[in-house]
């Protein structure tokens, strides 16, 4: 499993799954994954559907840089992301704790 399986497959079987998800987060979110199988995404929750792109689109509410191997981790959920933001592995910016922790329900 990569960052590009996880934001380009999983995430919008998730929305589709359940679509309040988006609505709730309502925002646009750009994804800055380094290291091997990173790269860049657009994650816009504020449309109905085909809610990610790749690149950097738009005017984001918040940029997470992370990496690869450590975003598969949380998502696999052998790394805790409360703890990967504590120790600089995972960062927001700017920094939204409302935004992080409705993303959080997304990503679990």
């Amino acid at each position: 499993m990569t960052a590009k399986d996880i934001i380009e497959t999983q995430i919008p079987e998730v929305l589709q799954a359940k679509p309040e998800l988006a609505k709730d987060i309502n925002a646009i979110i750009h994804f800055d994954i380094s290291g091997e199988g990173g790269g860049k995404w657009t994650l816009d929750l504020t449309k109905a559907e085909g809610w990610v792109s790749p690149g950097i689109e738009g005017a984001s509410k918040m940029t997470i840089l992370v990496s690869n191997e450590d975003f598969v981790k949380i998502r696999e959920k052998k790394l805790n992301a409360q703890m990967a933001a504590m120790q600089g592995k995972l960062k927001f910016k700017p920094m939204d704790m409302g935004l992080a922790m409705k993303l959080a329900k997304l990503l679990s």
